[in-house]
C-alpha cells in the first residue's frame, strides 16, 4: 500500500490505499547508526501532502499507516522487517481445536495516552467500531468472518456476538468458519485498540485527536505544515521508542526536500528521490550509499473490464496480455521493478515460479484478435493517473496496443477521477500506477478478495476488472478454511492454482512488481534502511546533538 508510498521512479505516488511496512518482507527496519545508538534526539521526515487522518479505523495509506502504528497497538504485530506474526497487546493467545475460537490474554500494565489502563472491553469496542457502518471504515470487510458481524452491520443486533469480554484481561473471538488469515487481520491498523471515551470526546474528529497505547503520542498537528510526535514514557515495551521526538513535515516539495536532505536538515525523504535526480543520485558514490531498496508485495497492472465489449471475449484479453512490452516499461522506470507474469508477487509462497505467463508476441496477439473477429483491431479507452511516471507508462502501453491495431484513447486524469471511473465500471482499461495493489498482510487471499472476487465486483469497489468466477470464489473460500498447521502446504498449493487459473481468464495485464525505495541522510545507517517503522528507529549521536 496514499500518498507516501514511493513509485518506481522515486516520484510522489499518491494512492487510494497504500500499505505499510509489512509489504517489505525483504527489507530491514530503518537504523540510525546502531553502533552508537542511544535513546533521545529527534528525526525529521518530509512529505508533500498532508496526512488525512490518524484514526486507525479510517486510515488506509502508506503515509498515515506508518504514523498510526506509532500511536496505536493491536493484539498482534510483526517482528520488525519480517512477516513473523507475534502477540503484541496480547500477552498470549490460544486457538480452539476446531479453529473457530481465539482467546487472548492482554498484557498487564498497558495504558492509553490519557492514562487509563487498557481492558478487554476496549478491544471489543474497537472491532465493533470498525464494523459499524457509521464509522465508514474501509477495513470492515476484513472482519466479516466473526460470528454475528453481519447481523451487527445490518442493525439486527446491538453487539457482535462473536466478540466476548471474558474479564478485564481476556477477550474471545469466535468465527463462523476457520479463517487462516484471522490473526493477520488482528494485526491490521483497523484492529488497533482505541479508548471509547476519547473517540466520543473528539466528537467525530478522532482522526485529528488520536489517543492510543503506542510508543509515541501526538504533541502537535499544524494542518498543512507538520505533525509532531513525542515519546510515550509509559510505553509497555521497555526501551522503545528510541527517539524522543519525530516530526513529519508536510507541504514540502520533493525537490526542496532533496536539497534539504543534502544539507542535513532532513532525515528521510517520505516521497522518495525526485525522478529527475534518480540517475544522478545512483551514479554518485556518496549519494547512492544513502539509498535503500527493498522488495515488496506489490503488483502494478492494467485492468481489463470483462463486462465490456469486446473484452467479454477471453481471446481479446489474452491478446492484450501478449501485446505489452513489460521489459520496456521497466526500463522507463529506471529498472526499479521486475516484469510481472502473474498476479501474485514473488515474495508470496503461492507465487508460481514455473508459470511463464503470456509472452510478448505482437504477431500472435494480432492473430488472436483476428480469430476473435477483430482483424482490424478496435477502439477503446485507457485510463491512467496523470502524475509522472504513470502518464509515460500509459503512453507506452497505448503504443504497444496500437501495434496490434487496438486504438486506445488515453485519459490521464486526477487520481480521484480514475478511481471513480474504475469503481463505477466505466473504464474499459485502467493502468493502476499510483494505485497498484500492495498487500495489507502477507497472505495470498489479500490479492483476491478485495480486487478479483465476485464479492468485490460492486459499484465503488476495487475490482476494476469486474471479474467474477463463482467456482474460483468457492475454491478461495475453501482455501481460507485450511487454517491448521498441517493444512498449510495444501493451502499454499490451492492459492497458487487459483491465481494461475485467473490468469487463464486474463482479467489483468500484470506489468511489474516494483521495489520500495527510500533515501535518507548520513545520520541513517544500514544497507537496507527503509522508513517503515518509526517505533524501532535507534538514534545517532549527531541527531542527539541536533535536538539539544
Amino acid at each position: 500500500m496514499g500518498r507516501g508510498r514511493i513509485d518506481p521512479t522515486g516520484e510522489q505516488a499518491p494512492s487510494r490505499r497504500r500499505k505499510p511496512w509489512l509489504a517489505l518482507a525483504a527489507a530491514s527496519v530503518l537504523a540510525f547508526g546502531t553502533a552508537m545508538a542511544q535513546q533521545g534526539g529527534s528525526a525529521i521526515v518530509t512529505f508533500q501532502d498532508d496526512v488525512s487522518t490518524l484514526d486507525p479505523a479510517i486510515g488506509y495509506d502508506w503515509q498515515n499507516w506508518s504514523i498510526i502504528k506509532s500511536l496505536f497497538d493491536g493484539l498482534m504485530d510483526y517482528v520488525p522487517g519480517t512477516t513473523e506474526l507475534v502477540p503484541h497487546l496480547a500477552e498470549s493467545y490460544t486457538v480452539s481445536d476446531d479453529g473457530l475460537t481465539y482467546t487472548f490474554v492482554l498484557r498487564d500494565g498497558v495504558k492509553f495516552h490519557n492514562g487509563r489502563a487498557l481492558v478487554a472491553g476496549d478491544v471489543k469496542y474497537t472491532l465493533e467500531r470498525t464494523l459499524d457502518p457509521a464509522t465508514q471504515s474501509p477495513g470492515q470487510g476484513f472482519y466479516l468472518t466473526i460470528a454475528g458481524a453481519q447481523e451487527f452491520i445490518d442493525g439486527a443486533a446491538s453487539e457482535v456476538s462473536g466478540i466476548v469480554v471474558v474479564d478485564d484481561r481476556t477477550v474471545q473471538f469466535t468465527t463462523t468458519e476457520p479463517d487462516a488469515a484471522f490473526l493477520h487481520k488482528l494485526g491490521l491498523n483497523f484492529a488497533h485498540v482505541v479508548p471509547q471515551e476519547a473517540v466520543e470526546a473528539a466528537a467525530g474528529d478522532f482522526g485529528h485527536q488520536p489517543v492510543g497505547t503506542g510508543g509515541f503520542k501526538l504533541k502537535e498537528w499544524v494542518l498543512g505544515q507538520r505533525i509532531v510526535l513525542e515519546r510515550n514514557p509509559d510505553y509497555f515495551e521497555a526501551g522503545l521508542p528510541y527517539l524522543d521526538e519525530l516530526t513529519f513535515q508536510v507541504g514540502v516539495d520533493p525537490n526542496v526536500a532533496f536539497l534539504r536532505l543534502q544539507r542535513g536538515e532532513v532525515d528521510i525523504l517520505g516521497d522518495g528521490i525526485p525522478g529527475a535526480r534518480y540517475t544522478e543520485v545512483m551514479a554518485d558514490p556518496t549519494w547512492s550509499k544513502q539509498v535503500s531498496l527493498g522488495e515488496q508485495m506489490q503488483t502494478g497492472y492494467v485492468t481489463i473490464n470483462v463486462e465490456m465489449e469486446p473484452f467479454t471475449d477471453v481471446r481479446v484479453r489474452r491478446a492484450l496480455n501478449m501485446a505489452v512490452n513489460k521489459d520496456r516499461i521497466v526500463r522507463i522506470i529506471n529498472n526499479r521493478a521486475v516484469p510481472a507474469v502473474q498476479i501474485l508477487p514473488p515474495l508470496f509462497e503461492s507465487h508460481d515460479t514455473s508459470y511463464a505467463g503470456y509472452p510478448y508476441d505482437p504477431a500472435a496477439a494480432k492473430a488472436l484478435l483476428a480469430e476473435a473477429g477483430y482483424p482490424n483491431g478496435f477502439d477503446t479507452v485507457l485510463y491512467a493517473y496523470n502524475v509522472a511516471p504513470n502518464d509515460r507508462i500509459a503512453q507506452a502501453i497505448q503504443a504497444d496496443l496500437a501495434e496490434i491495431g487496438v486504438r486506445a484513447e488515453l485519459r490521464t486524469q486526477a487520481q480521484s477521477t480514475v478511481i471513480e471511473a474504475g469503481g463505477a465500471g466505466e473504464a474499459p482499461l485502467l493502468w493502476s500506477g499510483g494505485m497498484a495493489w500492495i498487500a495489507d498482510y502477507p497472505d495470498p487471499n489479500n490479492f483476491y478478495w478485495p480486487i478479483l472476487a465476485c464479492a468485490s465486483n460492486i459499484p465503488g469497489g476495487w475490482n476494476w476488472a469486474r471479474y467474477c468466477d463463482e467456482s474460483i470464489e468457492a475454491r478461495a473460500a475453501h482455501a481460507d478454511t485450511l487454517a491448521r498447521a498441517d493444512q498449510q502446504a495444501e493451502r499454499v498449493d490451492e492459492w497458487r492454482q487459483i491465481f494461475v487459473d485467473i490468469m487463464g481468464d486474463a482479467p489483468w495485464i500484470p506489468i511489474f512488481h516494483e521495489l520500495q525505495v527510500s533515501m535518507h541522510s548520513t545520520n541513517v545507517t544500514g544497507p537496507d534502511a527503509i522508513f517503515v517503522d518509526p517505533m524501532h528507529i535507534p538514534v545517532h549521536y549527531e541527531m542527539v546533538r541536533r535536538a539539544q
